[in-house]
């Protein structure tokens, strides 16, 4: 093929379409009118001989040929970009970009917010999206470029992705203020659960993928012991929302349970038994360790992350115990 036919900004477009699979929203993701990515479709339908983009109903899919072309395109836009990046110095406040982060509900209501105004006032072009952590494989969407980094449990995976440590997030028990049966044993806020009352009690677990048992059905069979999961949700919220208007008990990060319990009727105790504390860890791919953009939106998310408590929260004794 001619390569004269092509420029980048052809390039970008065609990322983008891969992307977010429309034209609308391809378009709004590099800046460009609806037309404007149409036109650039057409040119490279024309250099390449490729249909590259069908319409599938609301969607536009790529073709066999646009497929094998994503990743080689991809790595080189950002071999491109951190080219010319390394020959300049960086300015956030003339950054223009979207970046996508992905975790639980935990991050989207406990640390979006804070870090959206604190990027707001630094950079007000970078535009924020989260993706909820049932989304997919950690792994493929890094090295796809779905996500810019996300924010987990201890994973397993590829031997390029970097990452580090955010916090410690260990478990505390959440009730119900009005659970009679808590109410009866006399049990104090803060304190230890008894465990044949924390067996007896139905549970909510929150699960992304269904299943029915966690770190603490783990911890009970180390002792012999197991629990009653009566309901498995997919969000943090929503198991705050079942335990507060029911008879459940729910495991859940210390730091959400603490923020929940200022809005929600709940009371926070103690585990009656060990149950493992995971290391919450930012992961990124490797090829964007020395990118400007990346690394500064990357110290942005630990600033916010510092600015929130998390890590102090993790050992800081239950508010009104």
């Amino acid at each position: 093929m001619n390569l004269n036919a092509l420029d980048l900004n052809l390039v970008r477009v065609f990322d983008a379409l891969l992307r977010e699979r429309s034209v609308t929203r391809a378009g709004e993701q590099i800046g460009l009118s609806q037309p404007a990515v149409s036109a650039a479709l057409n040119r490279l339908r024309h250099a390449l001989n490729d249909q590259l983009f069908v319409r599938h109903g609301n969607e536009m899919m790529p073709t066999p040929r646009a497929e094998s072309l994503a990743e080689p395109l991809r790595m080189a836009l950002r071999e491109i970009e951190r080219v010319f990046q390394s020959t300049k110095n960086f300015d956030p406040a003339e950054l223009e970009r979207t970046f996508t982060l992905m975790g639980a509900d935990f991050f989207s209501m406990l640390l979006m917010p804070t870090l959206a105004a604190r990027i707001a006032g630094i950079a007000p072009r970078v535009s924020l999206r989260f993706l909820d952590s049932a989304r997919g494989d950690v792994s493929r969407l890094l090295q796809e470029d779905e996500i810019d980094a996300a924010l987990e449990r201890p994973l397993e995976v590829s031997d390029w992705v970097s990452s580090t440590p955010l916090f410690d997030s260990p478990f505390v028990i959440i009730a119900a203020s009005d659970n009679a049966a808590i109410r009866q044993a006399g049990i104090a806020n803060g304190a230890p659960l008894p465990i044949e009352l924390f067996c007896e009690l139905p549970h909510v677990l929150r699960s992304i993928d269904g299943s029915m048992s966690g770190s603490t059905d783990e911890a009970l069979a180390k002792l012999g012991r197991t629990r009653r999961v009566s309901l498995a949700l997919p969000h943090f919220q929503a198991v705050a929302l079942a335990v507060a208007d029911g008879n459940y008990l729910a495991a859940v990060p210390r730091q959400f349970a603490v923020w929940a319990a200022r809005t929600l009727p709940l009371v926070i105790f103690e585990p009656p038994l060990p149950i493992a504390v995971p290391e919450i860890r930012m992961y990124w791919h490797a090829r964007h360790d020395d990118e400007p953009p990346h690394r500064w939106v990357r110290n942005q998310i630990l600033e916010a992350v510092g600015a929130l408590g998390f890590v102090e929260s993790a050992t800081t004794e239950i508010p009104g115990a």
